[in-house]
Parts: structure tokens; sequence; C-alpha cells
């Protein structure tokens, strides 16, 4: 699935800055050199910060691919830059080499970035932008100005279209209103291959009364950028604010894509400034009932609410769209969808907001017609999940990779995910109508890839492994146990609803061997011997499925597969696994250790955003996050999924940590404390 980076050294000093604020992250000196952006999302629009004032680096929606680029599949697009600004102050453009004082701060509390700089003597100036989640394609920039002395300033919203876009056309309208006299700076394009249609559009929120506002002028510089701007005097000691409301959508989101960015964003500028930040902050106050709170380290605090945060940003409820390794961070992995939702991040957002969970199951359910598809034209049964999933539900691996036709565990976590959904929430009306279709289907398909070779040999030949250096290869451990998991689980929900379960599912369920080396560990697949591995595949045995239970029998694994990871260039949550495992086990020294290991290694400045490898350069790492926080959750705080709901198992704390309490848990919202 993934590519490696090359190892890159890191300025520690930035990384360990403001460490003790529980919410805030601080970045007091900006560097462009060594600078990975915050990501500020709502589900739907993701905002990548920039080092130059005023600019930000990437807008990305979700659910908006075309094909193009790499490996003739579908990718996740670039939207207009619908928040970049110019800023001149006496004739003098602001930029990052001519202020003063630069910080950056990612607000997780609120959701916001705010950044402050001086000019010279003439002014300080800050700036702070949301992803509105309440709309969930809307973004908001506050722009405050306090002159020192008396200045000119002009400032300009720049809109500009992203070079894989074509066919660009920009707009500007005046409506004036008795009330209001509103801009739309509005520009539109089709997708590389013409399939969509995006759209931008935005407006100056002034705050005048109405007849006073500063007058907007128009500029079109050429056929991919065009600007709005207005000019100000400020006397000395004068603090002016202005905002920018923008809306970016696509005609994979709505049918008439340019008018409604207009209509949004002509929504967004007559709810005001005031009112649209009152719903967003309202709205995150309720995402933060469910929390997790740290006494006695104070930067695994705030990485942790981090982590948190960041699958918040990137997963909305209601509606179908999931979540990809690299989140609404860029364009990481193409923006496509694999195992890293239903491994990684679906389990921590399912015990911490059901609600958000519900869209990533959701996703899978509306294209379970595509896997059925697929299972056919493979000559099985059932669904068969894409190993690489955008837009349609249809496999969208780039060839040269064989992850895509043999990584058939997909399948079963796409079913374990239906099963665990139902787990928490009790919803029976929704097992009916949705989950059980899924683990239906997905169970059949294991019935019909199995190989029947006698009793204790349902074998599941020639597939790519968990651990994705294992290519086709024989009976391998995650797959093989994976596949029995959903066969239960689907006899599970069968009786659950009163239906009659295939009794096929058991049988072969019964049959699917895990293969034991003569040293008494699992054996990861039919040819292994003891080889470095990639990341986590035999010790996922024990959490999440419950294949392996004995405690001596976990321990074992894990002392064995531990060696096998190298230092660098694999994923970061394997060593979550670990430190998930050997909390349960009440290790506290091992589980603190892999703890650390599972991330500290991979942050980059100035935002502790976490890269997928030690040294990679590709954050934000959504799935490593994930994966963190089950060792939170499930290690330390010892949560448990299970058929009657959330229950707490017995676990123990890192050595420092003095309590850890979990918040807003489940459909109950619950709390949990665990102290020393």
């Amino acid at each position: 699935m993934k590519q490696f980076f090359v190892f890159i050294s890191l300025c520690t000093t930035v990384l360990t800055s403001q460490a003790q604020d529980p919410w805030k992250i601080k970045a007091a000196s900006i560097d462009a050199r060594q600078y990975y952006g915050a990501t500020v999302a709502n589900g739907m629009i993701g905002v990548v910060a920039s080092p130059e004032p005023f600019k930000v680096k990437d807008v990305v929606l979700s659910g908006a691919y075309d094909l193009y680029g790499r490996g003739r599949v579908s990718n996740f697009l670039r939207s207009f830059n619908l928040l970049n600004m110019q800023i001149d102050i006496n004739g003098k453009r602001v930029t990052a080499a001519n202020v003063s004082n630069f910080t950056q701060e990612l607000n997780m509390r609120e959701a916001s970035f705010t950044a402050t700089c001086n000019l010279g003597t003439q002014a300080t100036i800050s700036y702070t932008y949301y992803a509105l989640r309440q709309l969930p394609f809307t973004v908001l920039m506050d722009v405050t100005i306090t002159a020192r002395e008396s200045i000119d300033l002009s400032a300009a919203s720049v809109m500009e279209a992203p070079d894989a876009l074509r066919d660009v056309q920009n707009y500007y309208n005046e409506i004036d209103r008795p009330h209001a006299v509103i801009q739309l700076l509005t520009s539109t394009a089709k997708s590389p291959t013409g399939k969509l249609q995006l759209c931008a559009s935005n407006s100056f929120l002034f705050p005048e009364v109405h007849g006073q506002e500063p007058r907007v002028i128009h500029e079109m510089w050429d056929n991919n950028m065009h600007l709005m701007k207005f000019n100000k005097k400020l006397s000395a000691g004068q603090t002016y604010r202005f905002s920018i409301a923008g809306t970016s959508i696509t005609s994979a989101h709505h049918d008439d894509p340019l008018n409604e960015a207009e209509r949004m964003s002509l929504f967004a500028r007559l709810e005001g400034r005031d009112r649209l930040v009152q719903k967003h902050k309202k709205a995150w106050e309720e995402l933060w009932k469910s929390d997790i709170v740290i006494e006695g380290d104070n930067q695994a605090q705030q990485d942790v609410r981090s982590m948190l945060y960041h699958l918040y940003s990137f997963v909305r409820e209601g509606n179908d769209l999931s979540i990809s390794p690299m989140g609404l961070s860029g364009l990481g992995y193409n923006g496509h969808v694999f195992w890293d939702t239903e491994l990684w991040m679906y389990p921590a957002l399912l015990v911490m907001q059901p609600a958000l969970a519900k869209s990533l199951v959701e996703y899978r359910f509306q294209r379970l017609p595509a896997a059925r598809r697929n299972a056919f034209s493979h000559g099985y049964r059932g669904a068969m999940f894409p190993w690489e999933s955008a837009g349609t539900g249809v496999e969208e691996t780039p060839v040269w990779a064989l992850s895509g036709p043999f990584e058939h565990h997909i399948t079963a976590c796409v079913g374990l995910a239906a099963w665990n959904y139902y787990c928490v929430t009790q919803d029976k009306d929704w097992l009916k109508e949705k989950g059980w279709p899924i683990l239906r289907e997905t169970a059949d398909f294991w019935a019909s890839r199995v190989e029947r070779n006698g009793p204790g040999k349902y074998d599941i030949n020639n597939v790519v492994a968990a651990d994705e250096w294992a290519e086709n290869v024989d009976n391998n451990a995650f797959t093989n146990a994976a596949a029995k998991a959903v066969l239960q689980h689907a006899s599970s929900a069968a009786k659950v609803l009163g239906l009659p379960a295939d009794p096929d599912w058991k049988n072969v369920a019964d049959n699917i061997p895990i293969l034991v080396m003569e040293n008494g560990v699992t054996k990861e697949h039919a040819t292994y011997k003891g080889e470095g591995i990639k990341q986590a595949d035999v010790n996922l045995l024990a959490y999440p499925l419950r294949e392996i239970t004995a405690p001596a029998q976990i321990k074992k694994d894990l002392q064995f597969y531990e060696t096998r990871i190298p230092n660098e260039g694999t994923p970061a949550m394997t060593h979550a696994i670990f430190s998930l495992l050997y909390a349960r086990l009440g290790d506290a020294a091992n589980a603190h250790k892999f703890f650390k290991e599972s991330y500290e290694p991979n942050l980059l400045p100035p935002f502790r955003v976490i890269a997928e490898t030690k040294g990679g350069t590709n954050p934000y790492f959504a799935t490593g996050a994930g994966g963190v926080l089950q060792s939170v959750l499930m290690g330390f705080g010892g949560l448990d999924i299970t058929e009657k709901g959330i229950q707490q198992l017995q676990s123990t704390l890192p050595p420092t940590w003095k309590s850890l309490i979990i918040s807003g848990v489940g459909t109950e919202k619950k709390t949990y404390s665990i102290r020393r």
C-alpha cells in the first residue's frame, strides 16, 4: 500500500515548544525549510497551513476524485484556494521575509488556526481561519490589523485555480440590496478528465454599517487567477477587523455546484461573522464532550488530544464518505480508503463518536454492489471489497501494486467494522438494514474463498499479508483469523436478528488453520522463516481479533515479532499494537516504551504532526493516530468492544501517568477513570 520516504533531521526545540498547553500547539519560529502545516477541517473541507502569511498550502474536499497523475486511478483533487490573501501596508506587501515575531497556533478546542506578526513599526497583524463545522463546504477567515502609526491598508482576496484543473471561468458579482451590498468572487473549472465541475466563491464580511463599507474592486489577472480588493486608511492606534467567508463544492456533492457555491457564500455572508463562529464553536464543544484527559504527562496529553482532534476533523456525521490514511491533510495516497479506516481509525472513532463512525461504515454499505461485482469478476461469491477505494467503490489500486488483486483481508476488516458498530450501538434496526447485508456478503465471500483440503485445512492461499512485505503467500495469520472472525460474527448477527445462518459459515470458520512454528510462536504465513516484517500481523490476532487469548501465547508472539520490525520505514501503528497488548498484560514499562515509539520518532515541525514512518515527510498520518489512540483507549484505558457493548478490562497506566479519564464514551456517553 505504502511508499517510503527519506529521513530528514528535525528541529527538536520546535517539536517540544508549547508542550505544556493541552489545547494549543504554537510555532514560535517559522522555518519554511522545516515546515509541515497543521490542518483545519470539518470532515468535508480541509485547509492546510502555509509558512507564508495569508496563504494556505492546500484546500482539499472529501469525495472529489478524478483520473489524473499517479497510477491511472482516481485521485483526490485540490480545490480552489479560496482563503489566499494579499495584504499591503503603505504599499508594502506582507510576506514572511519582511515581518517579525511571526507565530502560528493551532487551537484544537475551537478548531481554528491563528497567525500573528508585526510589519516593522507600522502595524500588528493577525488572522484566524476556520473550516466551519456546521457548514460542511464553508470556511471563514478573520483578519485584524492594528495600526501602530497612520497607514494605508490594501487587502485582496485572491482566487487561484490549481494547475490540474481546466476550462477555468471566473466571475464577479455585486448584489445590491437595501440592507446589504454583497460582493462574490467566484471561479469554476473542470476536473482533468472533465468528469467533475469544481466551484468556489467567497465574499468580504465588513464591520461597517451598510452604506459605509469599503469600496470593493475586482481585478482579472489571467484565466487562472482573479481577485477582489479594498483600501482603508487607519489612524495610529486604530484596530480594524474584517472577514472572508467562502464555499468550495463540486458536482460530486451537488448537481448545481456553481450556483450552490454562491448561495452558500451568500448564506455565510448574511449569517454574519459572529453567528458563524458561535455555531462553529458550539459544534466543537459538543464533539469535545468525548475527550481523553491524561494527568502526569503534559506532552502526552497534548499529543493524544491532537490525534483525537485530527480524527474528529477528518470525518463528518450524516454522510457516506470515508477517511483516507492522510485524512484531509493533502493528496496523500490519492485520498483512497484502505484497511487503515476500518482497523486503525474507525475503532477509536466508534468508541468516542459513534455518529462519526457510522459515516465510515455507511461508505462501505453504499458501495456493496460494487464489491459484489468485484467478487463476481474474481470468481467468488458474496462481496469482495477493493484494497483501494475512492468514489465509486471499484478497485483503485495502481496496477503495479499487487495489493489490489491479492490483499483480501480488507473484506474481513469491513465485516468486522459492521459487527463492531452493532456491538457499540446495539442498534438492531441498523443491523438488519445495513449491517446484516455487509456481514452476510463478506461471510459468503470467505466461504467461497477458502480452498477445502480436508478438516483443519480450509486454506486461504495466494494473498498479500497484513505484513505487506509478504506477497502471494498462503495461510497468512491475520487474513485467516480475520476471515474466521467475520464468519463467526455473521452467524452471531443472524442469531441476534432471528434469521437463519448459513451452517457452512461455522464449518469454514472451524477449519481455517492458524499456523504455529516449532518454537511455539504463531507463524505469519506458510513459508515464513523469521525474516523482518513491515508491520503488525500475527500480533493482531490477540487484538482486535481475539483469536489468541492466552496471555502466555500473546507474550510469546510479542517478544518474537517486536524484534522483526526495522527501525525505519515501517508504519506508525505497529508499535501502538505492541503498546496496547503489553498494557493488557500488565507490563507498564513496555507498554509505555512502545507508546512513545509509536509516534514520537514520526513527529514533524512545527506542529508535531505525524508522518507515516520514522523520518517520513508525508503528514498527517491519521492511520497512525488511530493506532495510538487505540493503545490509549483499549490498552491503558482497558476498554473493549464486546457483543454486549463497551466494557472495561483491567489495565495499567504508564509509570509517569497519574490518571487517565476517558469521557463521552459510546452512545451512553459514559466516563471511565483509571487512576494509579
